[in-house]
């Protein structure tokens, strides 16, 4: 159980600013968090993007990722969207990865060179 010191020092709510972020403690308005978030990722990437299907966890349906992609996460979600209309199936975006449902590596290395991309098949 937490101490009530720790208690304390919990999220507040101010009526001059509402809410406050709990990492930064500026007002949400204010919040820079998740442009820190963005900036780290896109400073951890090579240049290369990674294509690579995995099942772990999906109860044996296969997926397509796409990892390492240098875009900003609005452009990267432009992306995936024309990924996943270029392979006529569904996916998802999650923290900088594009899952794409099925395996489409050709395709989506056949597009994504296209655009412009350095790509490598990654994994088995």
């Amino acid at each position: 159980m937490a101490s009530l010191q720790d208690q304390l020092r919990g999220r507040i709510y101010s009526t001059e600013h509402g809410e406050v972020c709990p990492e930064c403690r500026a007002p949400l308005a204010e919040c820079r968090c998740a442009d820190a978030v963005e900036e780290k990722r896109l400073a951890n990437l090579d240049g290369t993007v990674r294509l690579r299907r995995e099942t772990k966890g999906r109860k044996g349906k296969g997926v397509t990722l796409v990892e390492g992609v240098p875009l900003k996460s609005d452009e990267l979600k432009a992306l995936a969207k024309a990924l996943k209309k270029r392979c006529g199936t569904g996916g998802a975006l999650k923290e900088g990865t594009i899952e794409i449902q099925g395996d489409h590596r050709d395709a989506l290395k056949a597009e994504l060179e296209a655009r412009g991309y350095r790509v490598k098949l990654a994994g088995g």
